[in-house]
């Protein structure tokens, strides 16, 4: 099975990398400045899990190749449009697009670019950042895809490539509710990142702090509600089951929105907190805690842009 990962960095590069290692026929569609370093000093992954330094086949968007069987992407939302381009020339009647961005908008997309048939449900739960010589620096202990038929069906197509990723020195988890998983993950992404990013704190002071406390609960409360009333597929009371989620984590946790913040680089408020509020209109639910993050987030991003 041939495989495509869109871009080295943080995610595809990990999974890719681990798949590499396993020896699965993997190619990274990366850009020329990224290609000419990996040629020049490999594919570097430091690991909790074992580190690796890999040489791997690499593509451009303006290199040929056949169409790939798999093609797994793991842009940032505000990047989507352009790699939906790049990976076109690479897509033929019977690749699968397995997309691990966060949040639910982008099924949409995908299958306006590329048909109902082609996209198939994936997401993950990894930490991972890029180290200033370019490797991938992975420090959670879990490193976890999860991947399946939208329809939840077992196919033949999911059953092949269950076969590929098995054995892979990472988890590697066929559902049979992706879309439901899909769904609870971008329940819980909206939160930790508009609760954190919004405060501009880690979650342990914010969580020691009754309002802060209340503010969650509420916040999980209202993207339950919308997701509710638009009949998204998510268990009944799974707010309550993401609120003590929430208070079991690391103290020191902070959301990956944050960092990015705090780095000046851009955020996905309009494919997360954004695309919920579109929906809470619609369907006229009051989100006054989810609209005081929204609106925190697009203050940023305006100030942001006058920096620019």
């Amino acid at each position: 099975m041939r495989m495509l990962m869109v871009g080295a960095g943080g995610i595809g590069g990990y999974f890719g990398a681990r798949l590499l290692e396993k020896g699965e026929d993997v190619t990274f569609l990366v850009r020329e400045g990224r290609k000419q370093k990996i040629e020049e000093e490999g594919l570097r992954v430091n690991s909790r899990h074992g580190d690796l330094h890999l040489q791997p086949a690499l593509l451009t968007k303006t290199m040929q190749a056949e169409p790939f069987d798999l093609i797994l992407l793991s842009t940032k939302a505000y990047q989507l449009e352009q790699a939906i381009e790049d990976i076109r020339p690479f897509v033929g009647e019977q690749t699968m697009v397995l997309p691990l961005l966060n949040g639910i908008a982008h099924i949409e997309q995908l299958v306006s670019a590329f048909g109902e048939e082609a996209v198939i449900g994936g997401l993950c739960f990894i930490e991972t950042t890029i180290g200033e010589d370019g490797s991938i620096v992975q420090t959670s202990p879990i490193h976890q895809l999860v991947y399946g038929e939208r329809s939840g069906e077992r196919t033949a197509r999911i059953d092949k490539l269950k076969s590929h990723f098995d054995g892979t020195k990472a988890e590697f988890v066929l559902s049979d509710n992706i879309d439901q998983d899909m769904w609870h993950k971008y329940m819980f992404i909206t939160a930790m990142s508009g609760i954190t990013s919004l405060m501009e704190s880690p979650i342990g002071p914010i969580r020691k702090l009754s309002s802060g406390q209340m503010a969650i609960r509420s916040l999980l409360d209202e993207l339950e509600a919308v997701m509710t009333a638009i009949d998204a597929p998510i268990k009944t009371g799974i707010s309550s089951i993401q609120f003590d989620k929430m208070n079991s984590m690391d103290d020191s946790m902070k959301s990956s929105m944050q960092r990015d913040m705090e780095k000046g680089q851009g955020i996905e408020a309009d494919h997360l907190q954004g695309h919920l509020i579109d929906k809470a209109q619609q369907v006229e639910i009051p989100v006054p805690v989810l609209e005081t993050v929204y609106t925190k987030l697009k203050l940023y991003e305006a100030n942001k842009d006058k920096q620019e």
